[in-house]
């Protein structure tokens, strides 16, 4: 008997806090356009819907709870999709105002970046000459010197937070020590098994967007952990849909959305979350790749349940 497919799992990312609201009119900003935004990409397939927030005035990232409360309502009233709260928030924020919303909300999933790294957004400057606030032209500048810090102690803290709340977590890998972190947290009992792994390429100051970066991280994961994780590939910017593709046809899970590229071809901005999705599904499905429910993303993630959230 043939065994069956496993089921490729589709995260979106919705706003995040990397890309400003000059960059992109389609970049959701308020609590009403982050919902309709994930509840679209999840209607396009999307199983997985990683949130930020942003100040509705001025677009700027936020860790506020107060922010996330009614977009997170709205897309649990709306949606089965799993819903994963970043504790990354913006590499300015302290690791106390991070961690705030998925503390507050105890989450089926969460971010949790696995190590410090510098985290150049500065060359977007070079793209993006107008903006219509002071913050957003000051947030790519300020990356030249800024360190986004996630210290072992600051791993520990989110990791002791969300096992008491029964949140797993999307471990966000930046670079191949980023593996090795992870593993000395499986070793110390910190970190259940399987660990989703969400394999970052293309972001200054991480591991580069050449299909060989990601056969070193497939490789390396595959040493540190043998079959006992579920990996995802996450590419910034024009590595969006081409390692996505990749990894689909090696077996991985994907992730797309505004919050990683703003765009869905080469000089064309991505009108929605949507259609990004909508995008790599079709990749997916031309693979003969079947697309998860969110109630197999749970099964698959180990994951607690919608029903043993905090909103």
């Amino acid at each position: 008997m043939a065994r069956a497919k496993p089921k490729i799992v589709i995260t979106c990312a919705v706003t995040g806090g990397i890309h400003t609201p000059s960059m992109s009119p389609h970049l959701p900003v308020t609590a009403d356009e982050i919902a309709e935004a994930a509840i679209g990409a999840a209607e396009a397939g999307a199983a997985v819907l990683h949130l930020h927030a942003r100040d509705p005035q001025t677009g700027k990232p936020s860790q506020d709870p107060e922010l996330f409360r009614p977009f997170l309502q709205k897309i649990k009233e709306r949606t089965n999709a799993v819903i994963n709260i970043t504790t990354g928030g913006s590499p300015h924020m302290t690791v106390e105002e991070r961690m705030r919303p998925a503390a507050t909300f105890k989450p089926e999933l969460a971010s949790l970046n696995m190590g410090s790294m510098n985290f150049g957004l500065y060359p977007m400057l070079d793209r993006f000459k107008e903006f219509k606030h002071d913050w957003e032209r000051e947030h790519l500048e300020k990356s030249r010197a800024v360190v986004f810090r996630n210290t072992y102690e600051d791993i520990e803290s989110i990791l002791t937070v969300g096992n008491q709340n029964g949140t797993r977590f999307e471990f966000e890998c930046y670079d191949i020590s980023h593996l090795y972190n992870l593993a000395h947290f499986v070793d110390r009992g910190l970190v259940k098994s399987p660990p989703f792994i969400q394999s970052v390429f293309g972001l200054l100051g991480g591991i580069g967007p050449h299909p060989e970066d990601l056969m070193h991280m497939k490789r390396t994961a595959d040493r540190l952990f043998g079959n006992d994780y579920q990996w995802s590939i996450l590419g910034a910017g024009r590595n969006q849909i081409p390692l996505a593709t990749i990894g689909a046809a090696m077996g991985s899970n994907v992730r797309v959305g505004l919050e990683d590229s703003l765009w869905i071809g080469p000089g064309q901005l991505a009108e929605s979350n949507r259609v990004q999705v909508e995008r790599i599904r079709t990749i997916a499905e031309a693979l003969n790749l079947d697309i998860a429910t969110p109630d197999e993303a749970r099964e698959k993630l180990g994951l607690k349940g919608a029903d043993q959230v905090a909103f």
